[in-house]
């Protein structure tokens, strides 16, 4: 079984919170936590990950907080959780970027053709989807008549 942390959730959910306002300047992460409804201790710690691998980055003052270093559509979800979980790996023979961590049966062993399929797929898939691909525009609304305050879609 593949499996994600809770620091990995979370550090996800609070790249999407900071995605969803992007363009908007810094975000105080005690207002991550409350949109996201997570401890913000926690995501101290996680967001100092992040914002030394350059994917998020800090200001200090009355108007501070973290934003996105880079736009939504250019930060992968497999690109966030790799900072946070590390390798995607889903046995030590087939360990995303590692060559060293072999295992003694490696040489021989027709399984690894298996994990090294779903370490690959896994990746796949998790470096296809972009912050912006979680977090779409949100819909215009549609204009209110000055007459009843009902928007043209309810009249």
């Amino acid at each position: 079984m593949i499996r994600f942390s809770a620091r990995g959730e979370y550090g996800l959910r609070m790249m999407m919170d900071l995605a969803r306002r992007y363009g908007q300047g810094p975000q105080p992460l005690t207002e991550v936590a409350r949109h996201e409804d997570l401890p913000a201790a926690y995501l101290e710690q996680l967001v100092g990950k992040l914002r030394r691998a350059g994917f998020v980055v800090s200001r200090q003052g009355a108007h501070g907080g973290y934003e996105l270093a880079r736009p939504p559509a250019e930060i992968t979800v497999g690109d966030v959780l790799r900072v946070l979980e590390g390798p995607i790996s889903p046995m030590v023979c087939a360990t995303e970027g590692e060559t060293d961590l072999l295992c003694e049966r490696q040489v021989f062993c027709s399984a690894s053709l298996v994990w090294e399929r779903v370490r690959d797929s896994v990746a796949q898939a998790l470096d296809s989807l972009t912050l912006a691909d979680l977090v779409p525009p949100k819909a215009p609304m549609a204009p209110r008549t000055k007459t009843t305050g009902r928007t043209t879609a309810q009249a």
